[in-house]
């Protein structure tokens, strides 16, 4: 019997070998082709964060979202996120203009706001987006309860947004708070992966390819 200690495993150690296979195959076995030139990359990302290559075929997608995302980044808009894994897996070396990366959910007074406004905290988080919100990029990857919210405040205020990222994971709520989001009557930019797939790796995945060309 061998040592356990000496087990050795024949596998792929380069990274950039790695990097480029795994592209490749991506790029081999899902179809890309109902995609915009400029969100071909971002759906080669979000496959790569998922591993699932008919994620293509549940996509939605306003056809001015990623340029509109691109030139707010590029002009120092923040970047609103409802999830703190969302914002930590935003790749900051990879953002146009050192821009703002924000999460409100560790605010100390977001549990009185939430309890008073009678919701999650990550939609009362929302109401504290409202001064930053103008031309701001927003990810969405895991609570239904803050599209819905951002949807409201888009209605009550007329604040626009550059674009929203909508893909929240989940069983209650995300597919249809999704399905909101492309049904918007505001003019929203707006991505959308339907049903009940979504979460922080597909969102920051679509972030930090909107925000570098480079892949």
């Amino acid at each position: 019997m061998s040592d356990p200690r000496q087990v050795r495993y024949e596998y792929l150690t380069d990274g950039a070998e790695i990097y480029r296979r795994s592209f490749g195959t991506i790029r081999a076995e899902a179809d890309l082709s109902a995609l915009p030139a400029d969100l071909s990359p971002v759906a080669v990302r979000m496959i790569h964060a998922a591993g699932q290559t008919d994620l293509p075929a549940s996509l939605a997608w306003s056809p001015g979202l990623v340029a509109s995302c691109r030139t707010a980044l590029r002009a120092g808009a923040p970047i609103l996120c409802d999830a703190q894994m969302v914002a930590s897996g935003i790749i900051r070396s990879r953002l146009p203009a050192d821009n703002e990366v924000v999460c409100h959910l560790g605010e100390p007074r977001l549990a009185a706001l939430a309890s008073e406004l009678g919701t999650t905290k990550t939609a009362a988080a929302v109401e504290l987006w409202k001064p930053l919100l103008e031309g701001a990029v927003v990810a969405i990857g895991n609570a239904p309860t803050a599209l819905f919210h951002l949807l409201e405040v888009v209605c009550d205020t007329g604040i626009r947004p550059a674009g929203v990222l909508g893909l929240p994971v989940g069983f209650v709520g995300a597919a249809e708070s999704k399905q909101a989001l492309a049904d918007n009557p505001f003019g929203l930019e707006y991505l959308v992966l339907h049903g009940r797939r979504g979460g922080s790796a597909i969102t920051v995945a679509a972030i930090n390819a909107i925000a570098s060309e480079v892949e």
